[in-house]
């Protein structure tokens, strides 16, 4: 084709290959240009300065109101009941996936203030097993839903010493609320201290609890709670560990708790108590043996040396607060609730979210006085043979997985 033909072509109109290409990149260019870009500050979320505040009835008080010591109550665990294969509860779900193999599972689509008993039961179970199950934007659960549902699993809790609702008659809701003008208390406690059991000093610590955050910091804005399996825990243990452990006790004491809030000029609604549980506990639900034990609480094995004690509390916290393979982390949003078992899992809040402000309520339910069953079973073990795994190599004979 001759050179003029070309030539001819492209002074009409049609543009060449560069002209086509620099027309392009400056399309390109000035759509980028009015296309919106994020408004980013590293490490900076707005503030949201709550004017109009919707749960006012909510925030926190301490009424000044003295309990009796609290007695047994009967306890018969709605997990029993529960689907093996939770079918009724995933009915209605569009989603579900676990965190991580040994702790913390999310669902998606189903509103917990309409489930049927049928769903609570298998709803109970699956967190039996899984130790913290997430749902996300529950708006219908306001705090009359919320109650009744953890009403539904046993007899609520009160606690003696933390805050309640302004809103009378709520006492049985605990309520966690931090904002700007809040005291910064990462001085005060150690994070190994901050991971806890709720009121395991109590003859009948809570199982089934429920926590619904109200309002709390934006994407990226801190404020996460982390869990920790109490399976997993004693599975870390060596079998010579878990024999020695699963012949004690600890005592478990409300004291420090109760000093604290005397101490702030707060008053204490129940006389503290010190209680003795096993060190090892088995769960009614799975048969599973957990660890029972938590730093906030536990301040001495019984029957053994001081020496000797303080050497297992130091191993067991360092056991729980560290090691990740054990741990979720749960970024919240508003309206989010988080339903764990109390007897198999601990929890730790986290600091960093100043000035904003994070507020939550909780209800739990008593539990059974925690027991030991010496025919209990591992956790990992069970899971381990129904999967097809092998078995797990606590002697360092076996070379690691870890690539990190």
């Amino acid at each position: 084709m001759a050179p003029a033909l070309l030539e001819s072509i492209y002074n009409v109109g049609i543009p060449s290959p560069t002209t086509l290409h620099s027309y392009k990149t400056a399309q390109w260019s000035e759509h980028a240009d009015s296309k919106q870009r994020p408004d980013y500050e590293p490490g900076r979320t707005v503030v949201d300065s709550h004017e109009f505040y919707e749960h006012d009835d909510l925030r926190p008080s301490f009424p000044n109101i003295h309990w009796r010591p609290l007695t047994e109550v009967p306890y018969h665990d709605k997990g029993i009941r529960g689907d093996p294969r939770f079918r009724n509860l995933l009915d209605s779900a569009t989603d579900v996936f676990d965190y991580n193999p040994k702790i913390g599972t999310e669902i998606r689509g189903v509103n917990l203030s309409k489930l049927t008993d049928a769903q609570k039961n298998d709803l109970a179970r699956l967190i039996s097993v899984r130790g913290v199950v997430f749902f996300r934007n529950q708006t219908d659960l306001d705090i009359d839903a919320h109650r009744e549902l953890g009403a539904y699993f046993g007899k609520l809790h009160k606690h003696a010493t933390t805050a309640v609702p302004t809103k009378p008659g709520l006492e049985d809701v605990h309520v966690v609320f931090t904002d700007g003008s809040s005291k910064d208390q990462r001085a005060v406690f150690s994070p190994t201290f901050l991971w806890h059991s709720d009121v395991t000093y109590e003859i009948q610590p809570p199982s089934y609890t429920a926590l619904k955050l109200l309002s709390g910091p934006p994407r990226g804005g801190g404020g996460d709670t982390l869990w920790a399996s109490q399976y997993a825990a004693y599975d870390l243990l060596s079998a010579p560990m878990q024999k020695y452990l699963e012949s004690l006790s600890a005592f478990h004491s409300a004291q420090m708790q109760a000093n604290g809030s005397r101490a702030l000029g707060r008053p204490v609604r129940r006389d503290p108590v010190v209680t003795k549980h096993p060190l090892i506990r088995t769960h009614p639900v799975t048969g599973w043996k957990s660890l029972f034990f938590n730093p906030g609480f536990v301040t001495a094995i019984v029957g053994i040396p001081k020496a000797e004690s303080d050497v297992i509390i130091a191993y067991l916290n360092e056991l729980i607060s560290t090691t990740q393979e054990i741990h979720v982390r749960f970024q919240w949003q508003k309206n989010d609730v988080a339903f764990w078992d109390n007897r198999i899992c601990n929890h730790s809040a986290s600091y960093g979210f100043e000035p904003h402000r994070r507020h939550a309520v909780r209800v739990a339910c008593h539990a059974e006085r925690p027991v030991f069953d010496p025919a209990g079973k591992s956790q990992e073990e069970e899971l381990n043979a129904r999967y097809g795994l092998p078995a797990v190599d606590k002697n360092g004979a076996r070379q690691s997985n870890y690539n990190d």
